[in-house]
């Protein structure tokens, strides 16, 4: 054979095996809106930017989201789309012009139907955004799933409740549009998520703080019932009381409470009326922590009542969950710096309660102990979780499936973090897979953690059972077996952590939850 020849060849096989891999591996996909176009990265074609609601600007400013605005020719997926509007500068930037998705999909086949993992990004409602590099999920959809990041708004224009915003809505509510768009994003995957290979009918939603007490609402949620199939949730529960003053753990306040906070936020940003003040720039309306602005409220049609309540009356959408927390959560909250000032902080807080909570957590005589930290972790998150796990055992059908994690190096006496465990939002590198093994202060055992949990998670999305392969068996939660899987070194079994003063805790919350009035 020629030299000419046989370059001929081998060019036509090249060409040809281009052709079949971009049959395979399609890069244009038409979706709700017209046609969008990715890039292919690491084994993966990914998408970002990708609408999936209307700009909610202008007279949408808050209003539920609309349909997607068409769109001519092909669409650039190559980027992610600016973060919602908040304070601070999100990574990809920010835009009130917000509502935007991004894709992972591993499929080599357009025959191929795969699982499809709903991340919702955290950040205390009042920020976030699916371009931060902790969220990037090449490492798991390389596991076999379609991974998929939604934005939502977040802070006033995500949370705003106002009494002119309630008359102008069919509901007579306002508020929860951050929810009402990842409820948007949902029903979009529903319809859309096939042409990149994902299957509807397997999704599983997840996320961290923020994002997994919207997993959590979600789950209570009938706007969202049927459009998932698992939930995870890393450090988010939402089964507190409501109330008018407000801590880690009872954030929850009435929609009569929420527009009142918004008459006055409407006057702190100096307008008259919701028209003048869809009329500012959203750069110049105040984007802080401000009165009533940045949190769900109880509307009787996002969320219909405490959710405490409704899992207590089996009222939720009934699926396989994965839920848990770290082991020192409570680093984001200060107990005090003295031992009166956490006792006093406890007893201003717990009235009644306190003096039994104070035995359960002890302060200590002359320093803060670690065990004031963890009441402040259980009332934010551990309650929560513990609540969420024992109510779905006794009155839902699917399973629970319970994480405790503390993955942390033992700090010397010498260190500041001495005694310090696993803080908040820590685990979330570990599940998406981003430690890097060459770090020296990346062990053994924080690769074997990591590998274990991203392998969990996946097994949870593919089928609703976390175990599979070599990995040590998750037994479920129940009322005769209440186990949960620690990381910790290794993973293993064990007890429920502190569950007798989580008892000594619990009093507290029925007590304040039987008393408060949500009609």
């Amino acid at each position: 054979m020629t030299t000419h020849r046989f370059n001929i060849i081998v060019l036509f096989l090249l060409v040809f095996a281009n052709i079949v891999a971009y049959a395979q591996i399609p890069l244009q996909v038409k979706v709700e809106g017209g046609w969008v176009k990715g890039v292919h990265e690491n084994d993966l074609t990914i998408f970002r930017g990708v609408p999936f609601a209307a700009p909610p600007v202008g007279q949408l400013r808050w209003k539920a989201p609309q349909p997607v605005v068409g769109w001519k020719g092909v669409k650039s997926a190559e980027h992610f789309a600016p973060a919602p509007m908040q304070t601070g500068n999100p990574a990809g930037g920010k835009s009130e012009d917000c509502l935007y998705l991004n894709v992972w999909t591993p499929v080599k086949s357009k025959s191929e139907s795969l699982p499809v993992m709903l991340w919702i990004y955290g950040g205390g409602f009042s920020s976030g955004s699916t371009a931060d590099y902790w969220y990037e999920g090449s490492e798991l959809a390389k596991k076999g799933v379609v991974f998929v990041s939604i934005a939502y708004r977040v802070g006033p224009l995500g949370f705003l409740a106002h009494p002119s915003l309630n008359a102008e809505n069919s509901n007579h509510v306002s508020g929860n549009y951050g929810l009402l768009d990842q409820v948007a994003a949902l029903k979009w995957i529903q319809k859309n998520i096939a042409k990149f290979g994902g299957d509807p009918r397997k999704v599983t939603i997840f996320g961290e703080s923020a994002g997994g007490l919207s997993v959590s609402m979600l789950c209570a949620s009938p706007l969202a019932k049927g459009l998932f199939r698992g939930a995870i949730s890393q450090s988010g529960a939402s089964f507190g009381p409501i109330g008018t003053e407000f801590y880690p753990g009872e954030n929850m306040k009435l929609l009569s409470f929420a527009t009142e906070e918004g008459v006055k936020y409407a006057q702190n940003a100096g307008a008259a009326s919701i028209e003048e003040l869809r009329k500012m720039p959203a750069d110049k309306l105040p984007m802080g922590w401000g009165a009533g602005s940045s949190w769900p409220v109880i509307d009787g049609y996002v969320i219909p009542d405490v959710q405490y309540k409704l899992y207590d009356q089996g009222k939720y959408n009934d699926v396989p969950v994965l839920i848990g927390y770290n082991s020192d959560e409570g680093l984001s909250f200060s107990p005090g710096k003295t031992p009166q000032e956490c006792i006093d902080a406890v007893k201003k807080r717990y009235g009644k309660f306190a003096d039994d909570l104070l035995k359960a957590y002890p302060v200590g005589e002359n320093s803060v102990l670690r065990s004031a930290r963890n009441l402040s972790r259980d009332a934010a998150f551990g309650w929560h979780n513990w609540s969420w796990a024992k109510l779905q055992s006794q009155t839902g059908k699917s399973k629970v499936y319970y994480y405790f994690f503390d993955q942390h190096p033992d700090y010397p006496e010498t260190s500041p973090e001495y005694g310090h465990g696993s803080p908040h939002a820590q685990d979330v590198s570990y599940v998406f897979q981003h430690l890097n093994a060459s770090d020296p202060n990346t062990s053994k055992s924080d690769l074997v953690i990591s590998e274990a949990m991203g392998n969990y998670w996946i097994n949870f999305v593919k089928s609703g059972n976390p175990n599979g392969g070599t990995l040590p068996q998750w037994t479920p939660f129940n009322r005769n077996s209440p186990m949960v899987m620690y990381f910790e070194d290794t993973p293993h079994l064990g007890a429920v952590p502190d569950e007798a003063p989580l008892e000594v805790l619990d009093r507290y919350f029925k007590w304040k939850i039987g008393s408060s009035e949500t009609k």
